[in-house]
């Protein structure tokens, strides 16, 4: 995983500085979004680790599958990535790419995980909590899992905060078997 992120993390600061450049950030952001979704296709995959076909071929199949979407930089940049044997890594190129963007914009998307419905009052507060500690603008998803018992987990990128009532439980575990 390390390594594909080292090899995709070039392609994704070029892609990104062409984009800015051009002012194209979401059109590179959902040309990205496209080719990462075809190429994790097992079937698509299969293609183009393929020996038989060349870097041609396999980056005309991503550019033909995206066609009405892509922008001819986009399809420079696909025929870049096929030419150094890197279409594989376009998914994490566009996880990169977004990131990048996501700073770009102060933006974070918050994951908050709780073991009951949040009412939007209290999704409200804690938008707005999570948007001053973090200085950014947040777009924020709510998942229910009753496995918590109570408490929450909130999830922006790498950072996790884990105020879960079974996270308190394990980390008391932890301590008294320790």
């Amino acid at each position: 995983m390390a390594e594909l992120t080292t090899f995709a993390r070039p392609y994704a600061k070029a892609a990104f500085a062409f984009a800015l450049d051009k002012g194209e950030l979401s059109k590179w952001s959902e040309m990205l979004a496209l080719a990462a979704v075809v190429c994790e296709d097992r079937a698509f995959r299969a293609a183009l680790t393929n020996p038989a076909l060349t870097a041609e071929q396999q980056a005309q199949a991503v550019i033909d599958v995206c066609a009405d979407k892509l922008t001819e930089g986009g399809r420079e940049f696909f025929q870049a990535l096929a030419l150094n044997k890197r279409l594989v890594l376009i998914p994490e190129v566009s996880k990169l790419y977004e990131a990048l963007k996501a700073d770009q914009e102060q933006s974070a998307e918050v994951q908050v995980i709780s073991a009951f419905e949040l009412s939007s009052s209290e999704q409200e507060q804690l938008a707005q909590s999570l948007k001053t500690r973090l200085k950014r603008s947040i777009t924020m998803s709510c998942i229910v899992d009753k496995t918590l018992i109570g408490g929450l987990i909130i999830r922006a990128g790498d950072m996790v905060i884990d105020g879960s009532v079974r996270g308190k439980l394990a980390k008391m575990a932890e301590a008294i078997h320790s």
